[in-house]
């Protein structure tokens, strides 16, 4: 009997956390010292595709809490564009950073890595070689018997792993 209800009770949390969401997607709003760059970043290297854009104003800005007063614009990239694909929503302040510029994802808090899985790490590879961004650690790194593991950094310090055959 202890083992039935133990099982529907896991049943039941499941599926009520479940139905808590709208949708299972997550949007995730990156804010960059450079704009310029980091799209050139987003779009040339990495090859996420830009789906849309927004401008927030400054009455929205303050009221939601967002920024306090200071309006913005928001370029919206997914890596496909397919409506279930997450959006990477990428805005500028035209300021620096307030935190140090990470060499590995235990030098600060919060979110400090990416994962994107790949169908091959080739065309990566070339574009990363192209816009000479620096492979961190001593990638590509064998994983498993098929895929490989390559590290990049966009240009404010967030860490992209891509997963994937090299071919």
């Amino acid at each position: 009997m202890f083992l039935i209800i133990a099982v529907m009770a896991t049943i039941t949390s499941k599926t009520m956390a479940q139905s808590e969401f709208s949708s299972g997607l997550i949007g995730v709003g990156v804010v960059t010292q450079d704009i310029e760059k980091s799209l050139d970043f987003y779009l040339n290297v990495i090859g996420m595709t830009k789906v849309g854009a927004f401008d927030v104003d400054e009455e929205f800005s303050k009221i939601s809490g967002l920024t306090g007063g200071v309006a913005f614009h928001v370029d919206i990239l997914k890596l496909q564009d397919t409506p279930d694909a997450n959006q990477w929503k990428v805005m500028s302040f035209n300021k620096e950073g307030s935190h140090p510029m990470p060499t590995y994802i235990q030098d600060d808090t919060g979110m400090q890595y990416v994962t994107i899985m790949v169908n091959s790490l080739e065309p990566f590879l070339k574009r990363i070689k192209k816009h000479n961004v620096k492979l961190l650690g001593d990638t590509p790194v064998p994983l498993g018997e098929k895929d490989h593991f390559v590290l990049v950094q966009d240009p404010d310090g967030t860490i992209i792993e891509l997963i994937g055959p090299l071919k």
